[in-house]
């Protein structure tokens, strides 16, 4: 069977709203992670067959296919085709599968899968408010409205719901937001991130260029007290800023080829996708899909659970991840172990393709061989990626 290789990761370093990304326009932001894996494998960009790309919020500077506009801005060939997915949250991730699928078919043998956000230049729901503000339609259908009577979809809710079903406490909670950001610290000090990140050029305060290669999220003099004072973000819940996922700025990036696309790259891969789910579930709980889909994607690929080595579960909010580990009798030790989205950001569009990158470069650290990873995504979804480090 033909498989997948990937061949190439590499993301920015996140950035908080209105932080050091946010003169960057999205596209360029994107661009510069699309010559960032060209530039890695030294490959001849002409071989490019696709660009699929992962963004959630298509209006504004994301609208009109920003995943053509990044090729654009980029240092790739016009003749160079893209496409932009949104699968919620998972829409890098998906970006991922479809480019698997399309050199594992042999109808491609070079893609590139990436994602990006800008939440600073195109806030969260803006898509839906502006048009809803402006005498337009919403997003709920009659039909919709049918089936789910009464209902009004929000992932905030579904985190609370999600808690709830689990038992978790909020001290449970709040102690897993706290680990985030001392993984994430120490990942940083100890230079875990560095081969991952793409330096950005950003103009500090003063106007002076200087280097962005830092996630901007993490809270590095954050305690544990401080974060259990944080206000609830409903009455009655369990949930807090603290402990969901910080807005961020920024864009990630995968090169996938075949055995054809290595032979004509002559580059070494880097891992190899073992196994793509993705499934649908309750879109009232919402956030619950990662735990049925794991138990798919494990039971497909013939693996356990015990037999996976690393684990990226997005911390959209800590609920999510802290179920899944209950759900599952996974191994808490093998989780987000350089931390997660409470501490580095959530930049939606990116965030599949960013934990990828960083699961590849964990699983090389530490000499791992299987890693899992997937996250919770608005409808009720999950996708679930096994791969193999090679």
């Amino acid at each position: 069977m033909t498989q997948a290789y990937i061949v190439a990761a590499a993301r920015t370093a996140g950035a908080r709203r209105s932080g050091k990304l946010a003169g960057w326009h999205p596209a360029d932001l994107a661009g510069v992670v699309l010559d960032a894996l060209i530039e890695r494998t030294g490959a001849d960009p002409a071989l490019v067959e696709d660009v699929i790309l992962g963004c959630v919020s298509q209006i504004g500077e994301q609208s009109n296919n920003i995943a053509r506009n990044a090729v654009l801005a980029s240092k790739l060939p016009e003749h160079v085709p893209a496409t932009s997915v949104d699968r919620q949250c998972g829409s890098s991730q998906q970006a991922l599968h479809f480019a698997a699928q399309a050199v594992i078919s042999g109808a491609m043998d070079v893609v590139i899968a990436a994602g990006v956000e800008s939440m600073t230049r195109v806030p969260m729901g803006l898509p839906a408010d502006l048009p809803a503000k402006n005498g337009f339609g919403v997003c709920m259908s009659p039909g919709m409205a049918t089936r789910y009577p009464d209902i009004q979809f929000s992932q905030f809710h579904g985190a609370e719901l999600v808690a709830k079903k689990y038992g978790l406490t909020k001290d449970q909670l709040d102690e897993f937001a706290f680990n985030s950001h001392q993984k994430a610290i120490a990942a940083t000090r100890g230079g875990l991130f560095n081969d991952e990140i793409v330096k950005v050029e950003v103009a500090n305060a003063k106007g002076v260029m200087e280097c962005h290669a830092t996630d901007e999220g993490i809270r590095y003099d954050t305690t544990l007290d401080a974060m259990k004072a944080v206000k609830l973000l409903q009455d009655g819940g369990v949930i807090t800023a603290a402990t969901s996922s910080q807005i961020c700025d920024g864009a990630a990036g995968l090169l996938v080829v075949n055995a054809r696309g290595l032979k004509a790259l002559g580059v070494e891969p880097l891992a190899r996708v073992h196994q793509m789910t993705v499934v649908g579930g309750d879109p009232v709980i919402m956030l619950e899909a990662p735990i049925p889909g794991t138990q798919r994607a494990l039971s497909k690929a013939g693996l356990k659970i015990d037999d996976i080595d690393l684990y990226e579960v997005n911390e959209a909010f800590a609920s999510i991840p802290v179920a899944w580990l209950h759900a599952l009798g996974a191994d808490r030790e093998k989780l987000n172990v350089n931390g997660g989205a409470i501490a580095l950001g959530h930049p939606l569009g990116c965030s599949g393709a960013k934990l990828m990158t960083t699961l590849i470069y964990a699983l090389k650290q530490r000499g791992k061989r299987y890693g899992l990873q997937t996250m919770c995504e608005g409808g009720g979804l999950a996708n679930v990626t096994i791969v193999e480090r090679l």
